[in-house]
């Protein structure tokens, strides 16, 4: 798909992998509507013609705000980049419900529902992508974000179906997998941290303006899947023949050191 004079709806475009989006799709020459909490930031990422929706996407009202205005604006909503996601560093068998259902609202919900609001345009346009910024942790559980990872997995599966469901109707699904990149993830995280040696790991992250690129071209080629870096690939496919030897040494990394509770 060519991306120029296209309009670009990204959620969490304020910081992180989707200001680096908003950076990368508006030198293309795209048309922005960006939505996260912070507008002073919305409007450093997009420039002075995008349009911008401060709001919290947990509420069902913001999420049909910002796909009204974008609509009223511009006509139409031809890609959408549902990059908003926040991380919850706690075992699963004693974590919060409320905040693992807040996590879920943010990395699940919201996402399918701007699916939901977007994809009868798309439909009448007869075209439209649709970005699902998931994770390496949606290929393979990390045991210090494993409900993070459920919510990851579950998204990969949406991203999955869709793709079935809106094939006739040239609609194209991508599911992106980052791996470590240089963002602020873990300082907004729900609660707790990273264990040790997955912070000593970092030093092998990407920029996100890297990974951003990766996702561009992911919507021009029409691919079902980005990973970022691509060697991410190279642990997915260990995970599959080895699983055993990968349980071991991920189970190794979550206890490195005592995680914040």
């Amino acid at each position: 798909m060519r991306v120029d004079g296209k309009v670009v709806l990204i959620t969490g475009a304020s910081e992180g992998i989707g200001a680096a989006c908003a950076s990368a799709f508006r030198r293309r020459g795209a048309r922005l509507s960006l939505t996260a909490r912070s507008q002073e930031k919305l409007e450093q990422a997009g420039g002075a013609e995008a349009l911008v929706t401060p709001g919290d996407l947990r509420a069902a009202e913001v999420r049909a705000q910002v796909v009204e205005r974008t609509l009223e604006r511009f006509g139409s909503v031809d890609i959408l980049i549902n990059n908003a996601g926040v991380g919850l560093y706690t075992p699963a068998w004693h974590a919060p419900m409320p905040l693992v259902r807040q996590m879920f609202e943010i990395n699940l919900f919201a996402a399918l529902e701007m699916i939901q609001l977007v994809v009868p345009h798309m439909r009448r346009q007869r075209g439209g992508a649709i970005v699902n910024v998931g994770s390496i942790a949606g290929k393979i559980t990390l045991p210090w974000l494993t409900l993070y990872s459920a919510s990851k997995y579950a998204l990969g599966a949406l991203g999955d179906g869709l793709r079935m469901e809106l094939q006739r109707d040239g609609i194209q699904v991508t599911t992106v997998c980052p791996g470590h990149v240089t963002t602020g993830f873990s300082d907004h995280a729900l609660q707790g941290r990273p264990p040790d040696a997955v912070i000593r790991a970092r030093r092998f992250a990407i920029s996100p303006e890297r990974c951003a690129e990766a996702i561009v071209r992911g919507v021009q080629r029409g691919a079902r899947t980005v990973m970022a870096p691509p060697s991410g690939w190279i642990l997915v496919v260990l995970e599959r023949l080895i699983p055993s030897l990968v349980d071991r040494q991920m189970a190794r990394m979550c206890h490195s050191s005592e995680q914040a509770e």
